[in-house]
């Protein structure tokens, strides 16, 4: 894959989500291609504001947890880890319930950064969020993330 370091395996990637805040909020990773990767997130009582519509910052966990994971993809694993630097969204319009459907797609994959732009769309195909994640790359220490 010309985009990737590593080929996802959507099942293992789903499987890293046991026990974290993706578990909680039923993100599921769906797909990928060349140029993107794709996830999921239901919309109901863990995910909603108080009007009944899809938290933004639950968008924000989709977008971050999709992004994050596709710069670990893109890396050599053995020699750097990647930690969100900047994330920002524009919430475009409400969604109710189902599931939102988010694609990460690169805009910049540099040496000590990484942008991507995230795209959520509702189970009517509209656009409900749109997200922009800067991820930072480290190098690995001695000791593991954080230890230089």
């Amino acid at each position: 894959m010309a985009l990737w370091q590593q080929t996802p395996n959507l099942e293992q990637l789903n499987g890293f989500l046991k026990n974290t805040i993706g578990e909680q909020l039923d993100i599921r990773f769906e797909s990928f291609d060349d140029e993107s990767i794709t996830a999921s997130m239901a919309v109901d009582s863990r995910t909603h504001q108080p009007y009944g519509l899809l938290h933004g910052g639950a968008s924000v966990v989709l977008a971050e947890t999709l992004g994050s994971t596709a710069s670990h993809l893109c890396i050599d694993s053995g020699k750097f880890y990647c930690v969100g630097l900047e994330v920002n969204a524009n919430h475009l319009r409400g969604v109710r319930s189902g599931r939102v459907t988010a694609v990460a797609r690169p805009i910049h994959l540099g040496r000590t950064t990484h942008v991507w732009d995230i795209r959520l769309s509702g189970e009517d195909g509209k656009a409900s969020c749109i997200s922009r994640l800067t991820m930072a790359i480290v190098p690995l220490g001695e000791n593991g993330p954080g230890q230089r």
